[in-house]
């Protein structure tokens, strides 16, 4: 039976991908600014940001804020917003460390400050927002985690208590209650933390900070990547395809594209997160999930899904994760229906009552996983170059605190931030090729089977855990 209902599931969703664009919803846009000029030629600047991804924005707008008459460059190797900060989710949360309980796997010490420090940095975000106009398509509905069956309700409870100790908004939600907020045949309870979170187009906010940095007075070349970096004195020299900037500081925020060393490549793993859209919903199919308050949803799955809401009313499903050779951030096999069929059969056992509907776009975006899963900082040519990355998710609000504390690590300002163990250590080396691909290939399938298989994928992903991967929820 099992084997007769995966090859309907296949069917269906070969169909539901047949007019599927693969390319991310966000970006798909007659918004879209276009690209600024390549850098041609040579200049010069204080402080050269090197991509043009939500950290090298906020980056950039936080720099011209702080200090109106610093001279400050971002480079971007395609367009703003191309990458990892064009593809996500998008759902908003305060935590700058991924989360409570990944926090505080790592750093049980400073729990209260860091969340008062998230809680502060999404103020911040959110002042932002309002004081410059930025049409993002905001809205603030919540968090809400669901217990996929029985077994889900201890994840929930556990991380209720973290919630409530650190003086969020949090609600537990039994069975009735959760069914209450989104209807699926899966979920036996969630947690719903209510305030300082929610939901953002984030093209529109990238697109928004661009135009942000720009009034401030950024100069910004897109399609502009760097090729070589270079310490000369007391400047590092840039060189692009056609130019060569100096700057006397530059920070490179480009995540998983790992640009500027290959030392960066020991610690970041470009893991690929694959997302499908649907097509806008009826009226009669959103009244048969309900979902009037707009959360943001994780799950509990060991192979997790999150979902949320468009503006127009589509839904958002994502979590199928896989790894390609040498930190491939571009594979064109995700650019084909098959590997989407896991993530369709998920959505469907998720919601029923919407095996008619059909997707619009599927995408996957490269994520860069660490030992971490949250920003660290690694300092090359003196301290006058810094790598800010490692964001594996609730990446759209904690990179406006990564990109500060970079900026003081930079500038060497004292800011508390800094004496904290997050700013002063750097996550665990990871194995090179072929052993990261061999690894990553045999952890990716043993998550999509845990939960229905178990065996020896129990064993290897505890072993995967204690090499300082948080896998499943604890």
């Amino acid at each position: 039976m099992r084997d007769e209902c995966d090859e309907q599931i296949r069917v269906d969703a070969m169909q539901a991908l047949r007019n599927t664009t693969f390319f991310p919803f966000w970006l798909d846009n007659p918004q879209r600014p276009d690209d600024e000029p390549a850098l041609r030629g040579q200049t010069a600047c204080e402080l050269l940001i090197v991509g043009g991804g939500f950290t090298g924005l906020w980056a950039a707008v936080q720099a011209k804020e702080a200090e109106p008459q610093r001279d400050v460059v971002l480079i971007e190797a395609d367009s703003i917003a191309i990458g990892a900060s064009g593809r996500p989710a998008a759902i908003l949360s305060t935590s700058v460390m991924h989360g409570l309980t990944n926090a505080q796997r790592l750093y049980p010490d400073d729990m209260e400050i860091l969340e008062q420090l998230g809680k502060d940095n999404l103020d911040g975000f959110r002042e932002t927002i309002e004081r410059y106009g930025i049409d993002c398509d905001l809205e603030w509905g919540g968090e809400l985690t669901v217990a996929i069956g029985e077994e889900g309700l201890a994840d929930i409870r556990q991380e209720y208590e973290l919630y409530r100790r650190y003086g969020h908004d949090a609600h537990l939600l039994d069975a009735a209650e959760v069914q209450r907020q989104v209807r699926s045949p899966l979920f036996s309870g969630g947690l719903w933390s209510k305030k300082r979170s929610g939901t953002v187009h984030p093209a529109k906010l990238a697109w928004g900070l661009k135009r942000v940095a720009r009034e401030l007075g950024v100069r910004i070349y897109e399609n502009t990547p760097m090729h070589s970096n270079t310490r000369k004195g007391d400047v590092v020299e840039v060189t692009t395809p056609e130019g060569c900037i100096r700057a006397s500081k530059v920070l490179l925020a480009t995540n998983a594209f790992a640009a500027g060393n290959r030392k960066i490549r020991n610690r970041v793993a470009a893991i690929r997160d694959r997302i499908v859209v649907t097509e806008p919903l009826t009226g009669e199919q959103l009244a048969a999930i309900g979902w009037q308050n707009r959360q943001g949803i994780y799950d509990t799955r060991t192979q997790l899904n999150y979902m949320r809401l468009t503006a127009d009313n589509r839904i958002l499903f994502g979590g199928r994760l896989d790894y390609f050779f040498g930190n491939d951030t571009d594979p064109q096999e995700d650019n084909t229906p098959e590997p989407y069929l896991r993530l369709i059969d998920n959505f469907y056992r998720t919601f029923p009552m919407l095996r008619s509907v059909r997707f619009s776009h599927a995408w996957s975006g490269p994520i860069a996983l660490t030992t971490r899963m949250a920003v660290h900082y690694q300092h090359y040519h003196s301290g006058k170059m810094l790598y800010a990355g490692g964001y594996s998710g609730f990446g759209v609000t904690a990179t406006r605190f990564g990109a500060r504390v970079a900026l003081a690590i930079l500038d060497d300002k004292k800011i508390p931030e800094r004496a904290l163990k997050f700013a002063r250590s750097k996550p665990a080396y990871i194995p090179p090729e072929p052993f990261r691909w061999i690894g990553a290939k045999i952890t990716m399938y043993a998550l999509d089977t845990l939960d229905e298989k178990g065996g020896w994928r129990v064993p290897w992903v505890r072993l995967v855990e204690r090499m300082g991967f948080p896998l499943t929820p604890k």
